[in-house]
């Protein structure tokens, strides 16, 4: 690191960062800006690093926000910034370094203390510090009052739509995508949701307004290229070995001023390498995306970026936009799914694809009919695999992500005829030959039994049946392991049903204050009865409705495949004649007499055949007895039962789940963010 820890401590202290935090004010044109904005720096990226450049930061904030209503220093400093950015995109065309350097340094300087403001006050007192006005003195903007928090945001999003990425141009890019992000920060330091805002006010409306859908365009071509930041040097000023030129005797003029003490995560430095942020900017940009597609509607019009991204189309798709979205735009629809199969590991990316298969029914119609699905599957069944190692909003977006697919019934169909081979990270056994729908089940079966030892979270439970009950009648030649699973997860709930209606059963007995009199079939117990129950004797009755209710839901997906697809499923058969015997005790019982009907009668019609076969039978015998009697049951004698359908609805006011979620990613994952963890209202730290 070019400068140890203890130099960022120094910064209150040195002479420039003291004069813009002064009692005088500082006209735009004074050359000081030259000398404040003429530093070499990489951002600091740890965690140590981040949390002193806030410390110092903090210092400088406390003198400035007291003497900025006098001084108008911030607002001459976003003014600097405002003109020479009118610069940039020529700049870039003629690698004008010296320009693009100061004008990142300025955004740098902005964005550092934009945060600390944003975390002390509220955007009423913030809009007072931008609305300074110069009551004497030249001014290169003129004498009207401008609105700079307007002009900063409509300057920001200029920059990251209008501005090529190359690489002197990819630091105040990554900065300006920061600088928004911190300008929408405030939502981190409210307990409840912010339904009005200043700044959403502003995206939503006026200046910002029209360059919606290019911002919402660009941010996913940033997450589709995944550019990776460029090495060290090739942004910022370094001596050159013959002695340097003009650019290098401006730099090394003025920086001994401020910033030689501010040269962190330079080369060989620990801090600035980064394996999982191998694209800072890519990373950012979906961060930036999903905060500006989660904002709360206005009163008085939807959130466009919403709007942007529930209605973008594949180039390839020459259909006219609707007149009702203006802010529809067209994107390689082939590159973003490339980039959405690759990057599922992460929180954010798994949260971008949830919400385009949920939203945007170009986006999922294409992504249905994508011969290589299993790209994207996969991934997201080794989120559901590794269950322990990840957060639960994390695992939630997983299965929804599945619901929403095994809603199509191609989906459900083309699973199957996917196979695959050597599946390393299945580690219970080893498949060397699988599809991809019997991997599915096997992954979706594996979350129920670690929901019911560990979480037990009934909505987890609901949504993992909810996609195996949408796949049943398309089951088609499921694997061994599959179908045994499938069996074997019903005998773990078979067993555990029976241990909660002894519990129920038991605390029914204590309470009416007899171990000996026979009690009711507990179906028939009266209120009269009920009223004995405590908490806890209560909480067995609740049990017990639960599982019985996921108990149902497995003979319906079970009878749904042998309705449908017995003849493709022997193995299946074969695991529910092998374990015959744990239906017996529900043929008789009430809430699953009807759908046992057809379930005893495969038993039976299957069992037959094979005595009538003769003992000692070896397994591909059996197999072959089951295909042979699959095309001789008479299909008539099954009785029909409604098709499993189960389609995902967002709940009543989702933004209550969602918002939290977005801003507890961006508070872990954003690259050179800190923000003091005492601070956050939001959310508690443990759910972040």
């Amino acid at each position: 690191m070019g400068a140890n820890s203890s130099s960022i401590s120094e910064l209150p202290e040195n002479e420039y960062l003291q004069k813009l935090s002064g009692s005088e004010p500082i006209s735009e044109n004074d050359p000081f800006w030259n000398q404040l904005l003429s530093f070499s720096f990489t951002t600091p990226t740890n965690s140590a690093d981040l949390k002193l450049l806030e410390e110092a930061t903090i210092s400088v904030c406390k003198s400035l926000v007291e003497k900025n209503p006098r001084t108008g220093n911030l607002g001459s400093l976003i003014k600097v910034f405002l003109s020479r950015t009118k610069e940039l995109k020529i700049s870039a065309e003629c690698q004008n370094h010296l320009f693009i350097w100061q004008a990142h340094n300025a955004l740098f300087i902005i964005c550092c203390l934009l945060k600390v403001f944003i975390s002390r006050m509220s955007e009423e007192e913030l809009q007072l510090h931008f609305t300074y006005e110069e009551k004497a003195g030249p001014s290169s903007y003129g004498a009207e009052c401008e609105d700079l928090i307007e002009e900063l945001l409509c300057c920001l999003i200029q920059l990251i739509v209008e501005i090529p990425l190359l690489d002197i141009t990819y630091s105040i890019s990554l900065e300006a995508v920061t600088t928004l992000i911190v300008f929408l920060s405030c939502q981190l330091f409210h307990k409840e949701i912010l339904r009005e805002s200043i700044i959403h006010r502003y995206l939503m409306h006026g200046r910002c307004l029209p360059y919606t859908s290019r911002l919402v365009k660009t941010l996913l071509y940033n997450f589709i290229r995944q550019e990776r930041s460029p090495p060290p040097g090739t942004h910022v000023f370094q001596q050159q070995t013959d002695g340097g030129g003009l650019l290098y005797g401006i730099a090394s003029g003025v920086a001994t001023g401020l910033w030689t003490v501010f040269t962190l995560g330079g080369v060989g430095s620990k801090a600035s390498a980064q394996p999982e942020q191998c694209s800072p900017l890519a990373s950012q940009s979906l961060l930036l995306l999903l905060v500006l597609a989660n904002l709360t509607d206005a009163p008085d019009t939807p959130n466009p970026y919403r709007q942007a991204i529930m209605s973008f189309k594949n180039t390839q798709d020459n259909t006219a936009f609707s007149s009702s979205n203006p802010h529809a735009f067209q994107i390689n629809f082939n590159s973003l799914y490339t980039a959405l199969c690759e990057q599922q590991k992460s929180d954010q990316a798994t949260l971008l694809l949830y919400m385009l298969l949920h939203q945007n029914s170009n986006v999922r119609t294409y992504v249905l009919a994508r011969t290589d699905i299993e790209n994207l599957v996969l991934p997201i069944l080794e989120i559901l695999y590794h269950v322990e190692e990840r957060n639960s909003h994390h695992v939630y977006m997983a299965l929804i992500i599945l619901l929403i697919l095994t809603e199509d019934d191609g989906f459900n169909r083309s699973i199957h005829e996917v196979i695959l081979k050597n599946i390393t990270w299945y580690a219970e056994r080893v498949l060397t030959e699988i599809s991809l729908g019997s991997l599915l089940i096997l992954v979706v079966i594996r979350t129920i039994q670690y929901n019911m030892t560990r979480t037990r979270d009934k909505y987890l439970h609901t949504n993992c049946l909810a996609a195996l009950a949408n796949m049943s009648a398309q089951f088609r030649s499921l694997h061994q392991y599959a179908a045994q699973r499938i069996i074997s997860l019903f005998s773990l709930l078979s067993k555990k049903h029976n241990k909660v209606l002894e519990q129920a059963t038991q605390s029914l007995r204590g309470s009416l204050g007899s171990n000996d009199s026979p009690l009711p079939d507990y179906h028939f117990w009266e209120m009269s009865d009920c009223l004995h129950f405590s908490e806890t004797k209560l909480r067995h009755a609740q049990d017990l409705n639960v599982i019985e209710e996921v108990i149902r839901m497995m003979l319906e997906i079970i009878n749904s495949c042998l309705t449908n697809s017995l003849h493709h499923n022997p193995n299946l058969v074969y695991a529910l004649l092998y374990k015959r015997d744990l239906f017996e005790q529900f043929r008789t019982h009430p809430s699953f007499q009807d759908i046992m009907q057809n379930i005893d009668l495969v038993i039976s019609f299957f069992s037959s055949r094979l005595e009538q076969a003769g003992a000692e039978l070896s397994v591909e015998r059996v197999l072959e007895i089951i295909k042979q009697g699959a095309v001789a049951l008479p299909k008539d004698r099954l009785r029909k039962f409604p098709e499993l359908k189960f389609k995902y609805v967002e709940e009543e006011q989702p933004e209550e789940f969602f918002i939290p979620y977005v801003w507890s990613l961006v508070y872990n994952s954003a690259v050179a963010l800190y923000w003091n963890p005492r601070d956050i209202q939001l959310f508690t730290m443990d759910s972040g």
